[in-house]
């Protein structure tokens, strides 16, 4: 079960999304509030990682295609350890020559939907850089507010952005 919205097609990945997902994740410019870009070999965990998630926990981060197929990026639900407590965060990356389109919000309102009615999920968080103002309008625009500023992954500095999921 994934997703659904009007513009985008959610799927799990597969090793054979390693190129689009190497090219994405490697990008210094989608990367650029990360430590640094991931190789192909950490492009290749990731998709391992997600598939681990979908067998465990029903969910990841899915690819994300236009209908005809064309690589638009990944977004999804994926736990996150937060001040020693497991929160469900949605993620989101789009390719740069498609950023700009509303893409990631959409994604993210169609992972918050379906954290919200498939899964049963009482809150939502993004665990976002500071001084990434794009990633925190996606946040904003699904209904997630700044919730504190605390470090993550390690000591990296991050607000979280985070809202109840008001059952339908």
């Amino acid at each position: 079960m994934h997703p659904d919205s009007a513009r985008l097609v959610f799927r799990d990945m597969t090793a054979d999304d390693l190129d689009d997902l190497a090219g994405l994740l490697g990008d210094p410019e989608v990367m650029a509030y990360y430590p640094r870009p991931k190789t192909r070999q950490e492009a290749a965990q990731w998709i391992e990682w997600n598939a681990g998630l979908y067998r465990t926990r029903g969910y990841g981060l899915w690819l994300l295609t236009t209908p005809d197929g064309e690589f638009v990026g990944e977004c999804g639900l994926t736990p996150q350890l937060v001040d020693g407590l497991t929160e469900l965060e949605v993620g989101y990356h789009v390719v740069p020559s498609l950023q700009g389109r509303g893409y990631a919000t959409e994604a993210a309102a169609a992972s918050r939907d379906f954290a919200r009615d498939v899964l049963g999920a009482p809150r939502l968080v993004a665990i976002i850089h500071p001084y990434n103002r794009p990633s925190q309008r996606v946040a904003e625009k699904i209904g997630l507010l700044p919730e504190k500023r605390t470090a993550v992954h390690g000591g990296r500095d991050a607000i979280i952005y985070a809202a109840a999921l008001d059952q339908r």
